[in-house]
């Protein structure tokens, strides 16, 4: 197998949980590779219809030959942030039957050391979605507060060791910039003094910043905010994310929009009668053994899905 093929990750549970009709218009908000815009397609009829978005131009460039040669497939590239411009555009609001979103990182992105989204290859220290648009990496870190380094570590990368580390990156940079993988990677070995089993000490330290590069949580929250008026009745609204910082957000608003309002007390209406616009289906679904073994990247997936009521 090339070790830049994705593989998708937990394929049957999200093609059941979207519960694919024949004839009903789909978004998939992560095209990445294709592989769960392709298992979509095959439970499509002719009447069916399929939006695809990617920020990576690399992965639209990659499924221009299948949008060219599907009819039933639209695939642009854009953000989540702007997902709701291009839904209303299309004229689905309101009629969408399913949203899946693919939150992890691609394999032909993480096995591409130029695009510096890993540690266990030399590149340059980019880790952009889109190289075109927004700051690298190398440039936040070389422009970045101490302080504002250290809080991001902390919270985007769950890093104990936040400011030793940002204190060595600003050590390092009054000597020459950091502008590699490698550099980065060494210096967060050097100045985490103890090892997570199976982990490397820069671990967290790359999450970190691809989250903060990337404003991932926040086009996240973006997508979430649109999605239920895309949903029609009925659709379902599927994510799989791959740490707790984007599962927590994808539970609170499952949670959230499942309670309803918060209505003042003592008005005259019952529990049944507070606008709810979701409901959960089932809970948290992770891969089997066997998925895991076949695709160690799988291990920290976790799927929630709900379906939008009328």
């Amino acid at each position: 197998m090339d070790s830049r093929e994705h593989i998708p990750v937990l394929l049957g549970e999200s093609m059941q949980a979207l519960g694919v009709r024949a004839d009903g218009v789909y978004v998939d908000a992560t095209f990445g590779r294709g592989g769960h815009a392709r298992a979509i397609l095959e439970r499509l009829g002719s009447g069916g219809r399929l939006l695809a978005v990617d920020r990576d131009p690399d992965a639209v460039a990659a499924g221009a030959a299948l949008a060219a040669a599907e009819p039933r497939l639209t695939l642009r590239r854009a953000r989540f942030g702007e997902l709701s411009r291009l839904v209303h555009s299309a004229g689905l609001s309101g009629r969408v039957n399913g949203l899946l979103a693919d939150l992890g990182v691609s394999s032909p992105q993480l096995d591409s050391p130029e695009r510096g989204f890993a540690f266990s290859a030399e590149g340059p220290l980019d880790m952009r979605m889109d190289p075109s648009a927004g700051t690298s990496a190398a440039d936040w870190l070389a422009a970045a507060a101490e302080r504002d380094i250290a809080r991001v570590l902390k919270d985007y990368g769950e890093e104990r060791f936040a400011k030793r580390i940002a204190r060595a990156v600003c050590a390092a940079r009054g000597e020459s910039p950091i502008t590699t993988t490698g550099q980065l990677a060494a210096l967060c070995e050097r100045a985490v003094p103890t090892r997570e089993p199976g982990k490397h000490p820069a671990t967290r330290t790359f999450q970190a910043l691809r989250l903060q590069v990337n404003a991932e949580l926040d086009e996240l929250r973006a997508l979430l905010a649109g999605a239920c008026d895309w949903l029609a009745a009925g659709g379902r609204l599927v994510v799989i994310s791959f740490h707790s910082l984007e599962d927590r957000i994808v539970k609170r608003f499952i949670r959230d929009e499942s309670r309803g309002a918060s209505l003042p007390k003592g008005l005259p209406i019952t529990d049944d009668q507070v606008p709810r616009r979701l409901r959960p289906i089932g809970g948290a679904v992770r891969p089997g053994d066997d998925e895991v073994r076949a695709n160690p990247r799988a291990r920290s997936a976790v799927l929630r899905a709900a379906e939008r009521l009328a």
